[in-house]
């Protein structure tokens, strides 16, 4: 396995990809830079990550070892996501949808089947910090058109919307790779700090800075306003000691405190929270959290009526059209979706599903211990992912899905890496 990314001295890597027909590290190279290509592509266009991902699964079936993927496979980080798979399509025999709303709903799952396959690959891949640089590249890139469109609405792709600054997407989508990409920062520009590499440190921190800026100023969600100080204490509590831990905090009030009176966007997302619940419980509207809580009472009822292997996949719009009869207003909103992760398994796949699922996560946490780059990002995609399902269904959407099957998938993949090849230096060792 290790031969199959050797390259040999003098060859250009142009040469590299084109001989891939005949060159095992040409070929693992193409699965590298397709990669790059979906993380590129993530932030802007939900087709052409699509087509690179079946790309990607051509380019990687040549590659395949079919012993060590099976092992690899048979791991539960790379096992669970498959089984809930398998539990969506069991899902469609017991459900009373119909068979295309069945099958549609299965393929929020099918996502998952990628990421046995991309911690398979970059076990034996040397380049994994390639797909976090170019993910980093393109929301760079990405927030500085939102800076354009916030200036110029008429630059924008999504003319219905009503956010401002969103070029492509949404604004949830668009400020869960902000954030991230910011607190993910933290990590490396402590590491340059700590190695006086002064300047790539004042690079990435001005980079972070003006993610959070555009968060602050032009648009931000209020999922990643919720989770976010969420992350930024993950990051305090391994990383900074007490004291400094104490400066940040202070920091971080006095930010918030400028950012709050500097900013209309950002006390308007914030005082939403009390007005959505005041429009729904007492004015019976429709409204952005006030809805949600109407969805969750809802579907704790439904999941009440089958706990054990829930209502069957595709079930979810179905019984809010039931539960919808008679009702006006918020209380009559259909959906096929409950804005949490939780509750969406357990409507559909009850108890069983909602174990596969916290058992995926936390062998997923249990994976990113340690102090290294890889760890670090892995577990801040599966704390994020976590978190933000609390109000959104964010393993089963397309964007937030792909970024944890992307950033578990590749992080993951190199954390066995180094661990495999630990072990292989530690036995050669007399």
């Amino acid at each position: 396995m290790t031969e199959a990314i050797r390259t040999e001295p003098g060859v250009s890597g142009l040469s590299r990809v084109l001989s891939a027909w005949h060159d095992p590290a040409a070929r693992i190279l193409n699965i590298d830079l397709l990669t790059v290509m979906i993380a590129v592509l993530l932030p802007w266009s939900t087709s052409g990550v699509a087509i690179a991902v079946v790309l990607w699964l051509i380019a990687l079936i040549p590659t395949i070892e079919w012993r060590a993927l099976l092992r690899s496979l048979a791991r539960p980080i790379s096992a669970l996501p498959i089984a809930l798979f398998a539990l969506a399509l069991a899902g469609t025999l017991w459900s009373d949808a119909t068979w295309g709303a069945r099958l549609y709903a299965v393929g929020p799952t099918a996502k998952l089947l990628m990421l046995p396959l991309l911690l398979y690959h970059f076990e034996r891949s040397p380049r994994g910090v390639w797909v976090f640089a170019a993910f980093l590249a393109s929301c760079t890139l990405l927030m500085l058109v939102s800076w354009a469109v916030a200036f110029d609405p008429g630059l924008t792709l999504k003319p219905e919307t009503e956010a401002r600054g969103i070029f492509v997407k949404n604004y949830i989508d668009q400020s869960q790779e902000f954030a991230l990409c910011a607190v993910a920062l933290a990590y490396p520009i402590m590491t340059l700090l700590q190695t006086s590499r002064m300047r790539l440190a004042v690079l990435l921190t001005a980079i972070a800075l003006s993610l959070l800026a555009n968060m602050m100023f032009v648009v931000v969600s209020r999922t990643a306003l919720v989770t976010m100080p969420i992350l930024l204490a993950v990051f305090a509590l391994l990383h900074l000691k007490w004291r400094t831990n104490l400066i940040a905090l202070c920091a971080a009030v006095l930010l918030m405190a400028v950012a709050w009176n500097a900013s209309p966007s950002l006390r308007t997302t914030v005082l939403k929270f009390a007005a959505d619940y005041q429009q729904t419980t007492v004015q019976n509207n429709p409204s952005g959290m006030g809805s949600r809580l109407e969805f969750w009472q809802k579907s704790l009822r439904f999941f009440a009526e089958a706990p054990v292997i829930g209502h069957g996949t595709g079930s979810t719009r179905g019984l809010f059209e039931q539960a919808a009869v008679g009702q006006i207003g918020a209380r009559a909103e259909i959906v096929a979706n409950p804005h949490n992760q939780t509750l969406n398994v357990a409507i559909q796949w009850g108890m069983l599903g909602v174990v596969l699922l916290y058992a995926m996560w936390w062998r997923h946490l249990r994976l990113f211990r340690g102090e290294d780059f890889a760890v670090w990002i892995g577990l801040l995609v599966v704390v994020q992912n976590i978190f933000t399902s609390l109000f959104n269904s964010h393993l089963f959407d397309f964007h937030e899905g792909w970024m944890y099957v992307l950033g578990v998938g590749v992080a993951g993949g190199m954390v066995l890496g180094a661990k495999r090849r630990a072990g292989m230096t530690a036995t050669r060792q007399p």
